[in-house]
């Protein structure tokens, strides 16, 4: 009876020793493209929704973190040498443009 070898995972790879990883390393890269893709096989069902719950996972992590109810981006229309001042007050603060004009608009509401 033929025993298959288990796939190797990224964990157990990081487990290796440096010398066994640097020849696995070797091996991969001695071998051309197309002996590669010859070796290749199709997905199975199961590996194939794997990688889709990965991308889907790895895209939910992409972009800003959502603060509060999350953000909303809006077009303001301002008067450029007014934008020019906002935008020198806010780099002399180190706060980003948004920042500020948030803040603006909490002190305003809050008055």
């Amino acid at each position: 009876m033929k025993r298959t070898k288990k796939p190797m995972t990224g964990r157990d790879f990081d487990a290796l020793p440096a010398m066994e990883k640097e020849r696995i390393v070797a091996d991969l890269e001695a071998t051309s493209t197309e002996e590669l893709i010859a070796r290749s096989r199709p997905l199975t069902p199961a590996e194939a929704r794997q990688q889709r719950e990965m991308r889907r996972a790895a895209k939910a992590r992409m972009g800003r973190p959502v603060i509060g109810a999350g953000a909303k981006q809006v077009a303001v229309t301002l008067e450029k040498g007014l934008l020019d001042r906002a935008d020198a007050y806010a780099r002399q603060r180190g706060l980003k443009r948004s920042e500020m004009i948030a803040s603006g608009l909490r002190l305003l509401m809050a008055s």
